[in-house]
């Protein structure tokens, strides 16, 4: 995807515009002392939301910090990779690349160049669930945005010109990034593609380089029209700014823009997997083997859900997880292990639709994959098999407040800005920042097991492995697609 990369004053370096976004480290192992009673004694923060609608169907969510006389301005579109036409794969990627090719006011690399200008550092991104575009810039300098962000929403300058230009940017992108880098794909890529069933959930979202090549003007106009409008956006600010002069400089810019006749939403659903599945892919590049295993996650903002965020902290995140204690520093088969809800795509909050829960690492070759499973099986069935302490789970939920503030904080107020925008996308409400650690202490010891009993069964498994080297008859790979092909165990 996209990469800018714009010096400020403050050293600001921002996050790539690809689908692996930057990784965060883990919080420091608490103390047992200081989570004692910690639902009682960390107090719950409050991120100021303003939330209203425009007539043509824009939401508009803006949340005022005086902390710093900066500001970001977002505006998220509700068009992931998990919704392009089934004939045009990466076709929603493409376009968040068209979309800094011009605009009716603005000529090509100018609203790269009016950001820089003026201070400021922006980038873009897409997602399973939306499009992003984001800039951070002084906060005087928020209505120069806005106007920016408007003129690109009217109309954008599709040539044939600009198509092929970034049709050919798209593909060295893909063999870049994947096609030529050890573990190009794995896991965040390929294993989407091996444990969904839905074509929706379970495609390359890279895309096939056939369907990029076939895409034509009335192709990216006919995509633009349909989702690139108001109707299917949020613009979020956040920082020192006023929330009625904001407002009216949005309804200002954005508000003369025509709505426009949504496609229906794809049928994403995702049937209970009884059998655990397995695979193993081929990577020339790879100078060890690989292991990535990943369980189907419970719906969105059910407890299952909440104790799911709470049980990764356990296995997966930090030193001090079980995990990393059993397969680090008791059998040393690995030297770290990596995972997470929404894994290297973003975090359990910035999507919508079935997801993983996932987790992998590299490992040396006399290791085989029968005991690395049963290492594995060994630790999760600790927290299906016998009660969890509560001291275990405030342990957790001090680790999971700490990433939260860490990321509500993080990127001159981008990680507030994303999680804003996520949930006026797929809840109608921004407030639900603000319930997450009510809901997060909601969960009981009872819930934690019920939960892994259900979904961190074997039959909700699918486990890829990885070997290096050619597979047998294997030919250079042409598309990404081709790339992430695995044969089944």
């Amino acid at each position: 995807m996209l990469r800018v990369t714009l010096a400020v004053t403050t050293a600001l370096v921002i996050l790539g515009c690809s689908p692996k976004p930057a990784e965060t480290t883990s919080a420091p192992t608490p103390d047992t002392a200081a989570v004692t009673s910690a639902k009682e004694k960390m107090p719950s923060f409050n991120v100021p939301v303003h939330y209203s609608k425009l007539d043509n169907g824009l939401r508009v969510v803006i949340s005022p910090d005086d902390t710093a006389p900066i500001a970001a301005v977002g505006v998220y579109y509700n068009i992931g990779f998990r919704i392009e036409p089934k004939d045009r794969t990466g076709f929603a990627h493409l376009f968040e690349h068209m979309m800094f090719q011009g605009s009716e006011n603005l000529g090509k690399m100018e609203f790269i160049n009016l950001v820089q200008s003026n201070g400021g550092v922006l980038n873009g991104s897409t997602r399973f669930d939306f499009t992003n575009y984001f800039e951070i810039v002084p906060a005087h300098k928020v209505e120069t945005m806005l106007w920016a962000e408007a003129d690109r929403m009217k109309g954008l300058a599709i040539t044939q010109e600009n198509l092929t230009n970034q049709q050919g940017v798209v593909k060295n992108e893909v063999k870049v990034n994947v096609l030529n880098q050890p573990y190009g794909g794995f896991p965040w890529l390929d294993m989407p593609q091996y444990a969904f069933n839905n074509w929706y959930n379970a495609h390359n979202f890279y895309g096939d380089l056939a369907d990029l090549d076939a895409a034509t003007l009335e192709d990216v106009q006919a995509f633009f029209d349909m989702y690139y409008a108001p109707n299917n956006a949020v613009v979020v600010v956040v920082g020192d700014v006023d929330v009625e002069k904001t407002e009216a400089m949005i309804k200002q810019y954005f508000g003369p823009l025509p709505a426009s006749n949504l496609a229906a939403q794809p049928d994403l659903t995702e049937l209970r997997q009884e059998q655990e599945k397995r695979f193993n892919k081929f990577d020339k590049l790879a100078p060890k083997p690989a292991l990535a295993f990943a369980y189907k996650m419970p719906p969105r903002n059910t407890p299952e859900y909440y104790a799911m965020g709470i049980i990764d902290q356990l296995l997966v995140q930090g030193d001090d997880s079980l995990l990393h204690q059993e397969l680090v520093k008791e059998r040393q088969y690995t030297g770290d292990v990596n995972g997470g809800i929404n894994y290297l795509l973003g975090n359990m909050f910035n999507y919508n639709g079935p997801m993983l829960w996932m987790s992998s690492f590299t490992h040396d070759e006399q290791h085989s994959e029968a005991d690395l499973t049963a290492a594995i099986d060994s630790v999760i069935a600790q927290l299906a098999e016998q009660p969890i302490a509560q001291k275990d789970i405030d342990r957790a939920l001090v680790k999971l407040r700490s990433s939260l503030y860490d990321n509500i904080d993080s990127f001159y107020g981008f990680g507030k800005l994303d999680l804003l925008a996520s949930f006026a996308l797929f809840d109608d409400d921004p407030a639900r920042i603000n319930e997450l650690e009510t809901n997060f202490n909601a969960v009981t010891p009872e819930l934690i097991k019920a939960t892994v009993k259900e979904y961190l069964r074997p039959g909700n498994r699918t486990i890829l492995t990885l070997t290096p080297g050619e597979a047998p008859g294997e030919t250079t790979a042409e598309s990404p697609a081709d790339a992430s092909k695995g044969e089944a165990q």
